[in-house]
């Protein structure tokens, strides 16, 4: 798989192909949106959706893990996606799994699950921003004066356009002067086509290689 590096601030963010980033000096993975428990909540509603694949998130995790050196995964909020299902103790069981692992979860407006769920020895909340360096890590978009913001919550995608008036849109990372917006991690979980402004850079995402685009 194709991977890009890109600079922040004197910082190296390895992108990846898997919808996530490493950030090299901190030996820490950063992923979004995974909204775990989506899948079962559609199953359970009676729509088509595979078993198999609620177990892709967490599977292409584990790759990632297994194949880098990673010390940290910050987890940029909507882990779960709501009420509390199974799929929540196939994460518990995931992280145990991992336990040399610190996972850091920034909470998202779908993590509602009862604070007694999250409770686990390598996982540790953190209800709003996380300052990291001259960074700020957060769920929504947010602004600061002088820190950059890593983000999650928007589900990026960017539409191509090619010959004949073809097009595919792709989901994206999308870097401004100012904040990164990550792509979803998980499965199913849909997008929102954006519209880059003159000075973002903005890498595509296909199965295999990440691409600049602007």
């Amino acid at each position: 798989m194709n991977t890009v590096v890109h600079h922040i601030n004197n910082h190296r963010f390895l992108l990846l192909p898997e919808k996530a980033i490493i950030w090299e000096n901190k030996k820490t993975l950063l992923v979004a949106d995974l909204h775990l428990g989506k899948i079962t909540h559609f199953r359970k509603a009676g729509i088509a959706v595979p078993a198999a694949a609620k177990q892709e998130n967490l599977s292409r995790l584990s790759d990632i893990l297994l194949n880098y050196r990673i010390d940290r995964v910050i987890i940029l909020g909507d882990l779960f996606h709501s009420h509390y299902n199974a799929t929540w103790l196939d994460f518990k069981q995931f992280i145990a799994q991992f336990i040399e692992i610190q996972f850091i979860l920034v909470m998202g407006n779908h993590d509602i699950l009862e604070a007694k769920q999250y409770q686990a020895p390598n996982l540790e909340i953190v209800p709003e921003g996380l300052m990291e360096s001259e960074f700020i890590l957060t769920h929504h978009p947010y602004l600061h004066e002088k820190a950059y913001n890593l983000c999650g919550h928007i589900h990026p995608a960017i539409r191509l356009r090619g010959a004949s008036k073809q097009s595919i849109t792709l989901p994206c990372f999308i870097f401004s002067k100012s904040q990164a917006i990550l792509p979803s991690f998980g499965t199913f979980t849909g997008s929102a086509r954006i519209e880059p402004k003159k000075d973002d850079v903005v890498y595509a995402i296909t199965d295999q290689e990440v691409i600049k685009v602007l």
